[in-house]
């Protein structure tokens, strides 16, 4: 059956917010299109300077979000409830929409996906390439393929919590993933030292791409374990580093729960944040007793930091 490309045009500055509110409504993905730097961009991450002219004629003054709307679900029902949280916003927007197999949906994307650095120690390579010996020097390769699963490492929230992995992760921790996805940071975590990663999501399709992926890496129970479920009731055990890369209202949601399972003197990470929302997280955070130690921002996101505040 045909998925239902919903796009929603914004003005350019304006797409954080608009993608931050789509991605509350939906685990099936979320694409943006946003050609405001698109010169810039392209130098730092392909260092070419040869762009299709389509794009250089693109507006740049407006963006794209793109949300996929599975046949099980009423797009009309999507579109009424964005346009509520967009009018509460004061947010400017258009709807199209476009109907697309879901073959093409899982594949046409990957023409964007290229082998990506980030940090000091990773590339991030999709499966379907092999990287250039000069790209990969000294770093571990995670290879990739995110399927319907959110985390290819391009977007700013994945790679603030690669980066963040990389300072943080010291020989023989565990992990707990929560909202796993495509399983990335998981699978960084013991690439870059971890004992255990343990990653939960609660949709089936992130779960299935999480474990392929972690076969694609040789990855597997003990070290490597992916469930589905639900924090508070499939999880046990404790962890020297939590990380939730998802969305501020989720972040709010799990965190009273998170302090039983983070070991004395752990780390927990959050991210998925968009900066018009760090007050709401932050608050949250305070209540369930943890403190802000680092935060990273970069595109209008933010990572943050956090360790519990206990009695000496």
């Amino acid at each position: 059956m045909d998925w239902t490309d919903l796009q929603v045009i914004v003005p350019q500055n304006q797409v954080d917010l608009a993608t931050s509110i789509a991605c509350m409504i939906t685990t099936d993905g979320v694409y943006v299109e946003d050609y405001s730097d698109l010169e810039t961009a392209v130098m730092e991450i392909a260092h070419v300077d040869l762009i299709d002219e389509k794009l250089l004629a693109s507006d740049r003054s407006k963006a794209i979000v793109h949300i996929y709307v599975s046949p099980k679900e009423n797009p009309l029902e999507t579109m009424q409830y964005l346009e509520e949280r967009f009018q509460a916003e004061n947010l400017s927007f258009q709807f199209n929409t476009a109907q697309l197999k879901e073959e093409d949906w899982a594949n046409n994307w990957k023409q964007y996906f290229h082998p990506l650095p980030v940090g000091e120690k990773l590339l991030i390579c999709p499966s379907w390439e092999t990287p250039d010996e000069t790209v990969v020097g000294n770093r571990s390769i995670l290879t990739i393929d995110p399927g319907m699963a959110f985390g290819t490492g391009g977007h700013d929230t994945t790679r603030l919590v690669l980066e963040t992995l990389e300072e943080t992760i010291t020989p023989g921790v565990n992990l707990l993933d929560i909202g796993c996805g495509s399983g990335i940071l998981s699978m960084a975590g013991l690439l870059l030292g971890a004992q255990t990663a343990f990653g939960i999501d609660i949709n089936e399709t992130a779960v299935k791409t999480a474990i392929e992926n972690g076969q694609r890496n040789h990855m597997a129970p003990p070290a490597y374990t992916i469930v589905l479920g639900d924090l508070a009731r499939d999880v046990v055990g404790t962890y020297q580093v939590v990380v939730a890369n998802i969305v501020a209202d989720a972040i709010i949601q799990l965190s009273p729960d998170v302090p039983r399972f983070l070991a004395r003197d752990g780390v927990y990470i959050v991210s998925g944040i968009i900066d018009t929302r760090e007050e709401d997280v932050t608050k949250a955070l305070t209540a369930c007793g943890f403190t802000i130690i680092n935060r990273k921002e970069h595109g209008g996101w933010l990572c943050l930091v956090t360790k519990q505040n206990t009695a000496d």
